[in-house]
């Protein structure tokens, strides 16, 4: 008897992916962790492994391109739990912001210090693949970049741009001490310029990688925000998230969009992505801005929480967020940029905020004295299979905005796509399974989501990563596999 060819093969799937108009009923061989044949009737006994895949879709994992793991619990426990959640949504590769300075680590200092402290907490606690984005805190940080670049495969950096007044709950007055850099430094338009000057000068000094190293930016401007807070905060007529939305005004993205792509061209920076831009005025300054400064590579991002929630959310101080959640206008102009392909990727932001930090007892109904953040990569794809289905987009577009569009940004070539040569990250997902969210069903130790109670029309069955199952109807299986994504990679 011949010896089976393929470790796996998944039967009976229709196959998504990110690429034409359609979807194709085929069955699915891995070998050696990759995809190895997609075909039509591939006989059982050529593998080692036979899965029915029972007519679901299969999309190729998602890459959630915005996540942040050790916030605010310990990065050791976050990158178990959080990633258990992650590979329950049919993510396979999770890609966190971090930085020094307060939260996080709690420290301060080099990334060639930080750095390898941040990788050996990670190491072997990830269920899903991972990687890093970096921001650039201080001058020496932005001397940093080439290394990170070259040793540690960070391909892609960080600007907050509204840390110049804010932390990362409200206004503060000692942002030195909550960022951790020294008396001569200051975070401000100055040094995001010369952060894109360094990022830049990483790209040409590493330039077979310059095509995927990219710079991201969080914009929101901070003395607008500043002065707006306190206006809200006295006007005791708005409450709850109308009135951290109205503390954070739409345009206050608009004009970090503006400051941000004008520094773009001055540094001729060409990869820039804008973060999970959550108004109206924001993408309409985004599209603006493209149109302006065409030699600039924009990529915009959407969260699945501000295509999900709005102001009037039962969720009301835990769907506190930065951006903040916003009213359904919003809402609505968000649906159709995405439907017109003017948004490239859909992400969540996972910030696990536990219920006991997010907001005391004694703060209940208090949206200023709650922390900003919630997770939800565990319901990132099937919520967009099952509102996006609603509003008539195809299942193709949605592995290009939550697989395809991410890993060739941010480096990840051998993700993204379901193909021979490709990673065997697979999402299984039954598109007619009606199901309603609650907390108490996520790996997530955060115990309670923004969106509760929300009513599904789609579910992740089984989750692959490299062709091992690692979650399958409810449960999470074996240790963690997770490797880290030294980025850009082959």
């Amino acid at each position: 008897m011949s010896t089976p060819e393929f470790d796996l093969l998944i039967k009976n799937v229709r196959v998504v992916r990110p690429h034409g108009n359609t979807v194709h009923e085929a069955d699915i061989a891995v070998r050696n962790e990759k995809v190895a044949l997609i075909a039509p009737g591939i006989a059982p006994e050529r593998a080692k492994n036979v899965h029915d895949g029972r007519g679901r879709l299969a999309f190729p994992g998602v890459v959630d391109a915005h996540m942040h793991a050790g916030i605010y619990a310990p990065l050791q426990e976050d990158a178990i739990s959080e990633s258990k959640a992650a590979a329950m949504g049919g993510v396979t590769s999770s890609l966190n912001y971090f930085r020094t300075g307060q939260y996080y680590l709690n420290k301060g200092g080099a990334y060639a210090k930080f750095f390898p402290e941040v990788l050996a907490l990670a190491k072997n606690r990830f269920h899903v693949d991972y990687g890093f984005h970096l921001a650039p805190m201080d001058r020496k940080h932005i001397d940093e970049i080439p290394m990170l670049v070259d040793k540690h495969g960070v391909a892609s950096f960080k600007i907050f741009m509204f840390y110049g007044s804010h932390g990362l709950h409200g206004a503060s007055d000692s942002q030195r001490d909550f960022l951790m850099i020294g008396e001569g430094e200051r975070y401000d338009v100055a040094h995001f310029e010369f952060v894109m000057r360094g990022v830049q000068k990483a790209r040409e000094l590493l330039g077979s990688k310059a095509r995927q190293i990219s710079l991201s930016l969080h914009c929101e401007t901070a003395e607008i925000m500043t002065a707006y807070t306190k206006l809200v905060e006295k006007d005791k007529s708005q409450k709850g998230l109308a009135a951290y939305h109205a503390s954070r005004p739409p345009h206050s993205e608009g004009l970090a969009v503006f400051t941000a792509a004008y520094l773009a061209h001055e540094t001729a920076l060409p990869n820039i992505n804008l973060l999970h831009l959550s108004s109206k005025k924001a993408v309409q300054a985004a599209l603006m801005m493209a149109d302006t400064f065409p030699h600039i590579d924009f990529r915009r991002e959407v969260t699945i929480g501000h295509l999900m929630l709005d102001v009037t959310s039962p969720a009301a101080e835990l769907a506190k967020v930065n951006p903040p959640i916003r009213p359904r206008e919003d809402v609505e102009f968000l649906w159709q940029a995405l439907l017109a392909e003017e948004l490239d990727w859909v992400c969540s932001d996972h910030a696990c905020c536990r219920h006991e930090t997010k907001i005391p007892k004694r703060y209940f109904g208090n949206i200023w004295m709650a922390k900003s953040g919630f997770g939800g990569t565990e319901y990132l794809l099937p919520a967009l299979v099952s509102e996006g289905t609603k509003r008539g987009m195809d299942y193709n577009h949605m592995a290009r905005v939550t697989s395809w569009n991410p890993a060739q940004r941010f480096g990840l070539n051998a993700k993204g796509d379901l193909a021979p040569g490709y990673d065997a990250d697979i999402a299984l997902v039954d598109p007619a399974q009606t199901w309603t969210i609650r907390a108490a069903e996520s790996p997530s130790t955060q115990g309670y989501t923004p969106f509760e109670g929300l009513e599904l029309s789609a579910r992740v069955t089984t989750t692959y990563l490299r062709g091992q199952k690692i979650y399958e109807d409810g449960n999470v299986l074996g240790k963690p596999s997770g490797r880290y994504l030294h980025r850009p990679t082959a």
